[in-house]
């Protein structure tokens, strides 16, 4: 049976007041999408609102788009799911193998305080599986808990965008919130590698990687995993 994997997108557009557009991060989309489709899982794509998940434009252009990107942004199956994303309040996280929240500087808006990711993702938790994200996503783990309240994120190794790289793209005084600064205040063990490096954390359930650049082993190294728990 086809192992399920649900994509969470941005539904946000706006980079809050600087009049520029934002959504999800091409290549924090497309690499691990078709590294999962070509391994021959089943992979969902929602968003908070569902409809059309937007694209941040910046992450199209060309200096930025990878095979990967290319392929994606070519496939009209893909473009069609981008298109009509399921709302994330509608999954039976029962079903699931494992949720990777996609990255992006609009998650910020809309992933912080969304009660169906916090629901998806403290489900899999509790069963052990695969709980996934990347870059500005991981800001939607950062309000996961346990029945007590506690954070489950407390001493678990975890890694997200790093505080010098919004700052290198100027836009930690537009985001509303910094990842890694609520990783930190979730008490999780918080590493970074050099602006745009890549970095993986694997601490499971627990998959996340730093950026763009870490999308692929950190769609491999999930892989990986879910193909040794089968």
């Amino acid at each position: 049976m086809s192992k399920q994997i649900l994509f969470v997108l941005s539904s946000h557009d706006q980079l809050g007041n600087s009049g520029n557009r934002s959504g999800s991060w091409l290549e924090e989309l497309a690499t691990p999408y078709w590294r999962f489709r070509d391994a021959d899982y089943t992979v969902v794509l929602a968003s908070p609102q569902g409809g059309r998940a937007p694209l941040d434009p910046e992450s199209v252009k060309a200096a930025w788009v990878s095979d990967a990107g290319r392929r994606f942004l070519d496939d009209a199956d893909a473009k069609a799911a981008l298109a009509a994303t399921v709302a994330v309040d509608t999954i039976d996280a029962t079903k699931l193998d494992a949720v990777y929240l996609v990255g992006g500087a609009a998650t910020t808006w809309d992933f912080p305080n969304n009660e169906a990711i916090k629901r998806i993702a403290e489900h899999l938790y509790g069963q052990s599986r695969v709980v996934a994200s990347i870059c500005h996503g991981v800001i939607g783990l950062t309000r996961i808990a346990d029945k007590y309240g506690e954070s489950l994120l407390k001493n678990r190794m975890l890694t997200g965008i790093s505080n010098a790289e919004d700052v290198m793209m100027g836009i930690d005084k537009i985001v509303p919130v910094l990842p890694e600064d609520m990783l930190r205040k979730a008490r999780a063990h918080y590493s970074a590698a050099a602006p745009l490096a890549e970095h993986v954390i694997c601490d499971p359930p627990f998959f996340t990687g730093q950026n763009p650049a870490s999308a692929d082993l950190l769609a491999r190294k999930v892989i990986e995993h879910l193909n040794r728990e089968a």
